[in-house]
């Protein structure tokens, strides 16, 4: 396997960058959009009844989960703009062998190769389901 190319390191920066911005944006407008939403709640001022609460309470965690996932994606691309400038990006963390480009091309932020990641997945696909 090659390395990187200079062009696609390029590439894949930019591809890591736009969807940074992309990201912010969308966990921004998330924050304000909830306030928004609680503020128009209090000025409406009508009691509801629990259902109009379980699907406040359910919309909320929904918000709550999305603003998570995307909070965690901007980390996974500092990681790799970090991998990047210190000449690490596009290499496996495991065995150190370079990441095809058309898998950094789908997924940037990865950082094992192809083989090593679906070794991790094997060994660790049970991890979090308890065996009775």
């Amino acid at each position: 396997m090659t390395a990187l190319t200079q062009s696609q390191r390029d590439q894949l920066a930019n591809q890591l960058k736009a969807r940074y911005q992309i990201l912010l944006r969308n966990v921004r407008d998330e924050l304000e959009n909830s306030g928004n939403q609680h503020r128009i709640d209090l000025l409406n001022g009508e009691p509801g009844d629990s259902g109009d609460e379980s699907m406040a309470s359910a919309l909320a965690d929904i918000n709550i989960a999305t603003v998570d996932n995307h909070i965690h994606e901007i980390r996974d691309i500092e990681a790799a703009l970090e991998r990047s400038r210190d000449n690490t990006f596009g290499t496996c963390i495991e065995c150190g062998n370079e990441i095809a480009f058309n898998r950094l091309h789908a997924y940037p932020t990865a950082k094992r190769c192809l083989v090593c990641q679906e070794k991790r997945e094997r060994e660790f696909a049970h991890a979090s389901h308890p065996k009775l």
